[in-house]
């Protein structure tokens, strides 16, 4: 069913997530819905009151609406391509023209004008660039992950499948049309150090052309709680003993096994440990469901069953009381570029652990905003979770000094305002330059 809303006259920003299940209630957990989701829907609300409507562009499969309203000023707008089935994010790409042509003709026919274009991973930036060059609408692009470093990783850690990785991920033209992409696109935003590092080294884009904003978190939603509050949502949830929680999609790349590895160092040494992992959605597809497996294998063949929980898809609802809940939270990923559920715990007071193959590490003080450990080596891992249980002070320390980081470098508001200003700052850039007052970049309507 299509719905058909005014438009209005305030500026019109367009972000661009086409992969995965992007909605106004996204059903996080399932299929290539994760992070980036959260991201796109909580930037594209905070847009929107600094006084822009906002389309959030994304693909329209299986039963989708061809709109779907978020609030007044932010709507997820859906054109269909590659048929009506699931495509995985890595092979999505073949489908786009499509998409893009589309998108076209719908952005023609309702006569809408685009401040600018933010593409979100590699799929959407292909998409986007076609948009933005028959618009003349300038695209900034925001990666969220990079084929090179995946690449590199991934061939560390799995050599024994290598033969396997072109067929899985796509590399090969993963990485060309990133290439291209980040030398034609208007801007580029990094979302840590080391991804603006490689970008500019590896991939070659213009240094100028480079900025970094990371990711931010809803503070209206995440925030630390009074004991007694604590207390009530522990027993509500069942949680006893000192709780180890890791919340994510089930992938491998988020290393559960590895932290399911590092509880054995943990375990004997805090007897009332328990880890609990809320991993995946409501309905695992067949690798999923593998991968969980797995993990249920692992943990039986250490002797930790009674030790370990596995609580399944946590709703958007609950999300910020299981963190509350923990007594610590671990970020164990093989690689992870930013790490947004690392940020929402520690927002939530809880007293963190940060892998050290991401960029988040980067952003923490050890010991004073978070730890971070190597979660290859178990017993750095392990022993990093040991001292937040063993030592009242350094978990009060955590929480504390967490949760005043988290607000004071990754709300939601402050990331949408280094957004505009990056924007702005080349709409004059160019209006100096070009003295093209009338350029897209200052295309307000």
């Amino acid at each position: 069913m299509s719905v058909t809303l005014p438009e209005s006259a305030l500026p019109r920003i367009g972000l661009v997530s086409t992969h995965g299940y992007v909605a106004a209630e996204p059903p996080l957990g399932a299929a290539d819905t994760g992070g980036q989701v959260v991201y796109v829907l909580e930037l594209a609300k905070k847009l929107a009151q600094l006084g822009f409507e906002v389309d959030v562009w994304t693909r329209r499969f299986e039963d989708q609406p061809e709109i779907d309203v978020i609030n007044e000023r932010v709507r997820v707008l859906r054109a269909p391509c590659g048929g009506t089935n699931f495509i995985d994010k890595e092979y999505l790409v073949r489908h786009l023209p499509e998409w893009a042509e589309n998108v076209l003709r719908f952005i023609e026919r309702r006569r809408l004008r685009y401040h600018f274009f933010n593409s979100h991973y590699w799929d959407a930036g292909y998409a986007t660039q076609r948009l933005a060059e028959a618009l003349d609408v300038p695209h900034v692009h925001t990666p969220h992950s990079l084929g090179i470093w995946k690449k590199q990783l991934m061939e560390r850690d799995y050599p024994h499948d290598a033969a396997n990785f072109e067929k899985k991920y796509n590399f090969t033209q993963r990485i060309n049309e990133e290439t291209l992409l980040y030398r034609t696109c208007e801007q580029i935003i990094a979302t840590t150090p080391d991804q603006l590092d490689m970008i500019v080294k590896d991939y070659g884009a213009p240094a100028e052309q480079v900025a970094m904003i990371p990711p931010g978190y809803d503070d209206n939603r995440f925030y630390p709680v009074s004991a007694a509050s604590r207390n009530a949502v522990r027993q509500r949830l069942g949680f006893e003993g000192k709780v180890i929680l890791a919340i994510g999609r089930l992938a491998r790349n988020k290393g559960y096994d590895l932290l399911i590895d590092a509880f054995s160092v943990v375990a004997p040494r805090i007897e009332d440990a328990v880890l609990h992992l809320a991993v995946g959605g409501t309905t695992p597809n067949p690798a999923e469901q593998q991968i969980l497996d797995d993990l249920k294998n692992q943990v039986a063949q250490l002797g930790l069953t009674d030790r370990v929980k596995f609580d399944g898809f946590v709703s958007d609802a609950d999300l910020a009381d299981h963190y509350r809940a923990a007594d610590a939270f671990v970020l164990s990923s093989r690689y992870e570029p930013f790490g947004m559920t690392a940020i929402e715990a520690m927002a939530c007071g809880t007293p963190t652990v940060i892998t050290t193959h991401g960029g988040l590490f980067r952003a923490v003080t050890f010991g004073r905003h978070a730890l971070y450990a190597d979660t290859f080596d178990k017993e750095d891992l392990g022993i990093s979770i040991v001292k937040i249980l063993r030592h009242p002070r350094l978990s009060n320390r955590l929480a504390r000094m967490g949760a005043h980081k988290a607000r004071s470098l990754f709300t939601w508001t402050g990331i949408a305002q280094q957004l505009i200003s990056l924007i702005e700052s080349r709409a004059t850039a160019h209006a100096f330059t070009d003295n093209e007052w009338d350029e897209p970049w200052n295309d307000g309507d």
